[in-house]
């Protein structure tokens, strides 16, 4: 049996400096020489708060700390650490004690060098097993599957709803059926579609379709004959012909007029146009990926949107979740913003307070991502000194009313949220209640709780004051 080599240290705790020499030269002789000695049992806590280890053998009686309170701390501060106890207690009671506790195992002193190499063994293979199943789920929570990880780098999450749609993407990305992105305002939607694109080949061409009438949609998308109309001068291809056998991203969809939605229909069934003053059809390759912050089965209930060409859109779904459902990624975002906006004004990186996360942890983003984005573009260009200032983020949602609305049943009495209560609070009560909510949001911060309750920290930190006293 051949010892593995971690990278930490193995820590020997016994009062008995011959038992420490005997431990630590069977580990040497066995391969392993990144070895800790500890004599003195108060030293292993104090130890173990700035410097980690591979695991612990430790005796259990020692005088000044002994070892059952050693193994009882560690299993509520540092159950990650593995303890071995070897001692010359030969009782099954405290075995079973100690292995109750967390030890990994439980050796007899003397303890026979195979013993020791098979426990030592034993628990190294386990933290290997432990190691590789952590970084397995690091790696099916930000690349999960991925054959290409590389075509999603660009966008900074670690939400399990965003890696499923990278994986279904990744699925689906050899099909050349047109794509669906919907999502709210500022969730990313085309930097979805360039990932869409980056896991196939040819160009990628993005046009806003919005407010285009059915000429300029036509003109732009499939280009025109020379004397077309008055002003076509020249012959110009359009943008399918442009995006060739890559991506042709048409963003806004859902403001699509009636006339442009037959056309499009047209592109992705036949899979060919007529360019304006043409009489020949010109076929296309492009992959249609189109994108919306509308919900599209409501316009094709009012008649707004055809009901073919959702159909034929949709073939490939995905949708986008709100910043608000993807907390996790805020201070990952936040991060990478600041880096981003420090190196394009040329300005050292600021350091981040902590409450920042905190803060933006409570605010609604009712601009997702696009609205981080700007909301840390502004801070980093305002700010002057090494710490970066949390008034700008504070003005920006102040700007947005700063406490999120709760929608209410209308059908509960005008939308009331003490309707369904067979007894109202009182006033105090319920100003008690939504203290202790906007610091329970805020995380204990008065000042993020103060603005979250409009009012101000002087006010909120009164009326804690109060609550305390029992006033």
């Amino acid at each position: 049996m051949t010892l593995r080599n971690p990278v930490l240290p193995i820590l020997l705790v016994d009062d008995e400096a011959a038992a420490l020499k005997s431990f630590e030269f069977a580990l040497n002789s066995l391969g392993w020489d990144h070895v800790l000695a500890i004599q003195d049992s108060r030293e292993v806590l104090p130890l173990l708060k700035h410097r980690e280890v591979e695991m612990l053998i430790l005796d259990l009686t020692m005088p000044g700390v002994s070892g059952t309170e050693i193994l009882e701390c560690l299993s509520l501060d540092h159950p990650e650490i593995p303890v071995i106890v070897a001692t010359g207690l030969n009782d099954v009671k405290m075995a079973v004690q100690c292995m109750k506790m967390g030890a990994a195992d439980y050796l007899l002193k003397p303890v026979e060098k195979g013993r020791l190499e098979a426990a030592v063994n034993h628990v190294l293979e386990m933290r290997t097993l432990k190691r590789q199943n952590r970084l397995l789920k690091e790696r099916l929570l930000m690349e999960p599957g991925l054959e290409h990880p590389e075509a999603f780098e660009a966008i900074v999450t670690r939400n399990p709803r965003m890696c499923a749609v990278f994986r279904y993407l990744e699925a689906v990305a050899a099909s050349r059926e047109p794509i669906l992105i919907t999502g709210a305002t500022g969730t990313g939607k085309e930097l979805l579609a360039r990932s869409i694109h980056a896991l196939g080949e040819g160009p990628f061409v993005a046009v806003n379709v919005a407010g285009l009438d059915d000429q300029m949609f036509s003109d732009t998308l499939f280009g025109h004959r020379r004397g077309a109309f008055t002003d076509a001068v020249q012959q110009r291809d359009g943008l399918v012909e442009q995006a060739g056998e890559g991506v042709l991203f048409l963003d806004e969809i859902g403001d699509l007029n009636p006339q442009s939605q037959v056309k499009l229909l047209r592109l992705i069934q036949e899979r060919e146009y007529y360019p304006l003053g043409a009489d020949v059809p010109r076929r296309s390759g492009a992959r249609v990926v189109v994108a919306t912050n509308t919900d599209l089965r409501r316009r094709m209930e009012k008649k707004e949107f055809r009901r073919d060409l959702y159909y034929r859109l949709s073939v490939h779904h995905v949708h986008l979740p709100p910043l608000t459902e993807r907390r996790e990624d805020i201070p990952l975002l936040a991060e990478a913003f600041i880096r981003m906006a420090a190196e394009e004004m040329g300005k050292p990186v600021p350091t981040v307070p902590p409450e920042l996360e905190t803060l933006l942890r409570t605010y609604h983003f009712p601009g997702n991502i696009r609205e981080l984005r700007s909301m840390v573009i502004d801070a980093v260009g305002r700010h002057r000194s090494r710490v970066l200032s949390l008034e700008a983020f504070r003005e920006a949602m102040a700007r947005e009313s700063g406490v999120d609305i709760v929608e209410a049943d209308p059908q509960e009495d005008d939308g009331c949220i003490y309707a369904s209560c067979r007894r109202i609070p009182t006033v105090r009560e319920a100003e008690s209640m939504l203290i202790k909510e906007a610091m329970r949001r805020a995380e204990n911060n008065q000042s993020i709780a103060a603005r979250l309750l409009g009012i101000s920290r002087q006010t909120l930190n009164s009326k804690l004051k109060k609550f305390h006293s029992g006033e």
